[in-house]
């Protein structure tokens, strides 16, 4: 069993920037890709952003490429999210996913270990 614990949410004006922190624990396997999510209310969960166990590919959504930024430390068992330029539409609560994979899922279906979140709020 693997428990991920998310930090670093928060309520910031737009153009500003956040770093979500997500820490791993308990059981933790070799080679496992590691991702964040987001829900908005009233909508459904959707992929922002994945990175390989071998830090060598990286993935992000549309809506966030070139204003997000993902990385890791294996040694520390984290995954973090910078996020720059924020916007109104990027409030959320955020979510760390991992999943034991060579390859960078994006479905939130593909993983199997889950944080509870943190809340990300963006004023205009």
């Amino acid at each position: 069993q693997v428990q991920l614990l998310e930090s670093g949410g928060g309520l910031v004006q737009a153009g500003g920037s956040l770093r979500l922190s997500c820490a791993a624990s308990g059981r933790t396997y070799s080679n496992y890709a590691m991702a964040w999510f987001r829900q908005a209310p009233g909508k459904e969960r959707e992929f922002v952003a994945t990175i390989s166990w071998s830090f060598d590919i990286t993935y992000y959504a549309d809506s966030v490429k070139g204003r997000f930024t993902i990385s890791r430390d294996n040694a520390a068992n984290a995954v973090y999210l910078q996020m720059n330029r924020l916007k109104p539409e990027d409030t959320a609560v955020y979510y760390c996913a991992a999943q034991p994979s060579m390859g960078v899922p994006t479905t939130a279906a593909a993983y199997t270990y889950w944080g509870q979140g943190t809340q990300v709020t963006v004023s205009s």
